[in-house]
């Protein structure tokens, strides 16, 4: 089923012209595709939406001949850049986004959209509409990115299997813990060791009581395992139009009430001050699951006295791989800059120099298997937020895991229901039974296309 944005204006507007491809006079200038639909290159305004200042950065500081004006402008040779930056807060950024994507037919050539950012969670809302333009209509093949890591081109993939995206960074997670604590319960903060302890979901909560019986939540909150065991499902939240759970959210279920009922982690919301205190030796939290970006940049680095800031924390692969976040680059469909996006796409994407610039300059892990098998032997390469080890190993060896075979258009309400109607059975105010029809219910609500 194809998800459409509010009320999918833009299916009229493609029958009145609206730019649907490029093929090769993506290359070449203006022209016209075997469809009739005229395509146009040459703009002189590059329009970027985004709802942070990430793609900012890394065009202002590794895009060859970019020039920033001020905070919301740039330039590039004769094009005017311009940024539409929205916070993400209460879902304004797409609101935005979506407000503007309605007028793209009718904007005029310095208005239109060209770029527009995209996050895992909702990417499939955009890439499975028109108003993306397939990656290889700007003249960007499957070859291009052959040193790509093959789920960061499945999270945007259209439901006919059509790349309309793509991103410079992967962000497959790993198991963070505090090496005082795995010294002190275990007698070393050695990963190798400490993995025994952690490999699967059995030995993860039974190690969980002995770090509960040395004073210590094994993690934070229940919330802190759910994206892991939501990443390793076999089937869809969806299926025939009727809401299934997969037997690996059901273990969630499982092992979390275990765990809460113990007193071996909690039940706070995630980014709370509450989940935010193991960030510190007095929170006594021994691990957090999380990719590079939330050590490096969420968990209080720069803040005297945390554990990141001391070097305490140590990475290891924990009981399965998974992916947390990650942005996607998405042409937009009316732009007139096709060769200029093409350039930006290729450059930050698959050019191994700027690649490897991006690892050591901002500590992303990115989106080219060369580049990261190379820079996990570099033995300069250390992380100091985790006491000098260089983790990338380790986050190799789980993006390789990575399955989003079972990604559907319903991924981000399911989940966040899901989570939300649980937490009411773990704290002891719902009965399972309970709690799953207080889940029902809700993604009903917000689907009433779905059965159960």
């Amino acid at each position: 089923m194809k998800k459409k944005i509010v009320s999918m204006v833009l299916a009229a507007s493609m029958v009145m012209g609206l730019v649907a491809g490029c093929g090769n006079s993506a290359r070449t200038g203006s022209g016209s595709d075997d469809t009739g639909k005229q395509v146009e290159d040459g703009g002189k305004v590059l329009n970027i939406y985004c709802w942070n200042e990430e793609f900012k950065s890394r065009i202002a500081a590794h895009y060859p001949g970019y020039e920033e004006v001020d905070a919301t402008h740039g330039k590039i040779g004769d094009v005017e850049v311009v940024w539409s930056i929205t916070p993400s807060d209460d879902n304004a950024y797409q609101n935005n986004l979506d407000s503007a994507l309605e007028k793209q037919a009718d904007a005029s050539a310095d208005d239109k959209i060209d770029i527009f950012l995209v996050e895992a969670d909702y990417a499939l809302k955009y890439v499975d509409t028109e108003y993306t333009l397939p990656i290889e209509e700007l003249g960007i093949t499957e070859d291009d990115l052959s040193k790509q890591y093959k789920y960061t081109k499945d999270v945007v993939r259209d439901s006919d299997g059509v790349l309309k995206g793509i991103s410079w960074q992967a962000a497959p997670g790993v198991l963070f813990y505090n090496r005082d604590v795995a010294t002190e319960v275990f007698g070393t903060d050695d990963p190798a060791v400490v993995q025994e302890y952690v490999s699967d979901w059995d030995k993860f909560v039974e190690t969980a009581g002995t770090i509960k019986d040395a004073g210590y939540h094994m993690t934070s909150s229940v919330m802190d395992t759910y994206r892991v065991y939501s990443n390793n499902v076999t089937s869809k939240w969806v299926e025939d139009g009727k809401i299934n759970i997969d037997d690996n959210i059901m273990k969630w279920v499982e092992d979390s009430k275990e765990m809460y009922d113990a007193g071996e982690t909690g039940t706070h919301a995630m980014w709370s001050d509450d989940w935010s205190k193991g960030f510190y030796p007095e929170g006594k939290v021994f691990s957090y699951f999380g990719p590079a970006w939330l050590i490096n940049f969420c968990m209080a680095a720069d803040v005297d006295g945390s554990i990141a800031n001391s070097g305490k924390w140590a990475a290891t692969e924990g009981p399965q791989g998974f992916f947390w976040g990650g942005t996607w680059i998405c042409a937009a469909n009316g732009t007139d800059n096709a060769d200029l996006i093409k350039d930006i796409m290729l450059k930050l994407t698959t050019d191994d120099q700027i690649m490897t610039d991006i690892v050591k300059d901002d500590d992303d892990f990115v989106n080219n298997k060369s580049v990261m098998e190379a820079m996990a032997k570099d033995t300069s390469y250390t992380s100091k937020v985790l006491g000098g080890q260089n983790p990338l190993a380790m986050y190799i060896a789980g993006v390789e895991s990575i399955d989003l075979s079972n990604l559907s258009n319903y991924d981000s309400g399911c989940n966040a229901e899901f989570q939300s109607a649980l937490t009411n059975y773990f704290e002891g105010n719902a009965t399972l039974d309970e709690a799953l029809d207080l889940f029902y219910t809700a993604v009903t609500e917000k689907y009433p296309e779905l059965t159960y």
